[in-house]
């Protein structure tokens, strides 16, 4: 069932639009709004008001999904940011008392404190630390030299953190600070702000993180391995986003490794990413083994790919039951050499659950920049070069960012991250989704539907 549908199905369950809490209601109205510019909007709204009046029959939920699908409605970002806004509202408790701002506390993924939402992320990383430093601090650029949290731990070190998500995000975005708009420090009513990090050894980590894969409906995680030029601050904001905008039930966990967060530093993210992989076959291995989790989703960007298709090609070739636990790899914008991932890699990835989903762009500075400094096609790269491979559905997302270093397209446009949402949310394979196949003598890629 496509985001749409869900919402509206879950608004009427909640009795919308005569009975429900005003904040449904609206966005209620807020997607028929959207829906009206259709022009088959009568025909939608009519499956919708069919709907209203048996809500659990399954036949009327299919017919209003298919009469969405036909309108290409799922791919208007008006209506799914109001199916979003619907799904948060219906998410949020009702507070009958007016809302007071309160000093940022620790709290559950998806807690409401004030005007904006707190988000918990897990975190492992081999940075080094410095605990009397604020949060965003805590962790450098630099390689951590000494053990981490015990004497067995090795040089990691473990912990959480709370990542605010201001009520009027807009899908996709990572709000900060802007000079532009007279704002000079964060605020989490208005901006995704690290609020607190906290260390913990590697049992009280896997005990919390086994605690809310439980109460999860499909015990599930994410593990988020970032890319090159990120520091621990934006790699935990970018998780805690990824985890709201993905009405994630399960645990998000991120890898951070030692970036320099600097676009001067390519050489040694470079070496640094080589520096961690064995780390992050470790700690991959040691979750996979002590969570439980039923579904886990690995999601890994630029150079933080290499890192994350290395530990789990090592895993699927040491510990094959162990590896069967993943349940989708998904890289974006993949900094790796194309000859090498496609001879050496994706044949080990081939053992995988399912096929590996990769995005790629021909629009990508930081992939054209590594391309001139190797001499050689990136795994992330399209066009002329678009990367086909048995056991990988390749995903053109060229148009698609809008971001500065047009390098973060799979988390900053919305498109791309819908189409994660389905990917996830409903194990919707490439051919399920709202893309258009594209065949060429190479085989089968997909593109976004215009």
């Amino acid at each position: 069932m496509d985001l749409i549908t869900s919402a509206v199905v879950a608004a009427i369950e909640h009795r919308a639009p005569g009975l429900a809490p005003d904040a449904v209601t609206a966005h209620y109205h807020q997607i028929k709004a959207a829906i009206a510019k259709f022009d088959s909007a009568s025909d939608i709204l009519a499956a919708i008001a069919a709907l209203e009046a048996e809500p659990a029959n399954i036949r009327l939920q299919l017919a209003l999904s298919a009469a969405l699908a036909r309108a290409k409605v799922p791919d208007d970002m008006e209506t799914l940011f109001a199916a979003q806004g619907l799904l948060d509202a219906l998410r949020r408790p009702p507070s009958p008392l007016p809302q007071v701002e309160a000093a940022p506390a620790p709290a559950d993924k998806g807690a409401v404190v004030s005007n904006y939402a707190v988000v918990k992320v897990y975190f492992a990383t081999d940075r080094q630390r410095d605990v009397g430093k604020p949060p965003a601090q805590r962790f450098s650029g630099q390689r951590s030299m000494a053990a981490g949290n015990g004497a067995d731990d090795g040089p990691l070190s473990y912990g959480s953190c709370d990542i605010s998500i201001p009520r009027d995000h807009r899908m996709g975005q990572l709000e900060s600070p802007s000079l532009w708009r007279l704002e000079f420090r964060e605020d989490p009513a208005k901006h995704v702000v690290l609020l607190s990090a906290d260390v913990q050894d590697r049992e009280n980590f896997l005990a919390a993180l086994k605690t809310q894969i439980r109460a999860s409906a499909g015990k599930s995680a994410f593990v988020f391995v970032h890319g090159y030029n990120v520091t621990f601050e934006d790699a935990a904001r970018r998780t805690g986003q990824m985890a709201y905008d993905l009405g994630f039930d399960g645990a998000p966990v991120f890898y951070s490794w030692p970036s320099q967060g600097d676009v001067g530093g390519y050489t040694i993210d470079e070496n640094n990413i080589e520096w961690s992989a064995p780390h992050i076959t470790a700690f991959l291995a040691d979750f996979l083994a002590s969570t439980d989790a039923a579904q886990v989703y690995l999601v890994g960007h630029s150079m933080g790919s290499r890192g994350l298709t290395r530990a789990v090609a090592d895993l699927l070739a040491a510990q094959p039951p162990l590896a069967q636990k993943i349940t989708e790899i998904i890289l974006s914008a993949p900094d790796i050499d194309a000859a090498i991932f496609k001879h050496d890699i994706a044949p080990k990835l081939a053992r995988a659950r399912n096929p590996v989903t990769l995005y790629a762009s021909s629009q990508d500075l930081a992939l054209a920049a590594s391309k001139a400094v190797h001499g050689y096609p990136r795994a992330g790269d399209s066009g002329a070069g678009m990367l086909i491979v048995a056991g990988v559905e390749t995903i053109d997302a060229t148009g698609v960012d809008t971001s500065f270093m047009k390098h973060s397209y799979f988390a900053e446009k919305r498109s791309a991250l819908s189409d994660m949402f389905y990917l996830i949310r409903n194990h919707a394979r490439a051919d399920q989704r709202f893309l258009d196949p594209v065949d060429t003598l190479a085989g089968r890629y997909w593109t976004f539907k215009p």
